[in-house]
């Protein structure tokens, strides 16, 4: 009786195990081309398991092979989004950064507002903006003011595209970005504000769109423009759709809780 509990406790501890590597799998390829990798690699194994079941030994050895080799060329071929995916893992969660970087976006974006500057700045969350990133320049670097004043500058080659951000890093700019056919969308808006409001509709980003004509800053999400916002608005509607959710608890929260139990239990001692 004791020994099939053990096992039992064996089994629920291997599964938490699985399930938290799965978890942190998919977070270190989130956003990055690997997802189609992935799906390739998944299909390759399906199509092993079937030619393994019909004994086809031929194909078994092919597969065989092709696995050891596909190892070696995907940490070489995808060594930028391992290296990404490893820094987005090792700050647990991405808060800390992100954050540094929406207060970054707010620092430029009221800097470009009081010299009318346009500007477009899209957000990443759940949905990946891959596509986008691919039309435009891709960049690499970690966010700041100063850079995002630099590639708005009037008279510069990236200057009429839009900035997409992944966490704490500018992805790309320069990017071509749909306008929305919503009929009901304002005449009176330009292009950056209708592609704005079309990449908020298409996926969950959070657009931050600065006036050329007035200066105004406007933030884009779910297909909804709030435009006219001052520099303590700005600042409130940006940090609430980024604020996480108190509900939801990640796997991150359960850990450091587990941690800081374990703290007190020693220090009882």
């Amino acid at each position: 009786m004791i020994f099939n509990f053990a096992e039992q406790i064996r089994f629920v501890v291997e599964l938490g195990i699985l399930w938290f590597v799965i978890y942190m799998l998919l977070l270190f390829i989130k956003g990055t081309r690997a997802v189609q990798v992935l799906k390739g690699i998944i299909i390759i194994v399906i199509i092993f398991l079937i030619s393994k079941e019909l004994r086809l030994e031929t194909i078994n050895q092919i597969l065989t092979r092709l696995f050891t080799i596909s190892v070696i060329a995907f940490v070489i071929i995808f060594q930028p989004e391992l290296r990404r995916g490893l820094a987005r893992i090792g700050q647990f969660g991405m808060f800390s950064g992100q954050q540094q970087a929406l207060d970054e976006i707010a620092k430029a974006a009221l800097i470009l507002s009081k010299k009318k500057i346009g500007a477009l700045v899209a957000v990443e969350r759940e949905i990946g903006l891959k596509p986008y990133i691919e039309s435009g320049i891709k960049m690499d670097s970690h966010v700041s003011s100063e850079l995002l004043n630099t590639v708005f500058s009037p008279n510069t080659p990236l200057h009429d595209g839009g900035i997409v951000v992944q966490g704490s890093v500018i992805a790309a700019a320069g990017c071509l970005m749909p306008l929305t056919q919503n009929p009901h969308v304002s005449t009176a808006l330009g292009t950056r504000h209708r592609a704005a409001i079309g990449l908020s509709e298409e996926t969950d980003a959070v657009c931050v769109v600065v006036s050329e004509e007035t200066g105004d800053i406007s933030i884009a999400v779910n297909g909804r423009l709030t435009r006219h916002l001052d520099e303590k608005e700005f600042a409130r509607v940006l940090n609430n759709i980024f604020r996480p959710k108190k509900s939801k608890k990640s796997v991150f929260d359960f850990w450091n809780k587990i941690v800081s139990r374990m703290a007190d239990h020693n220090s009882q001692k």
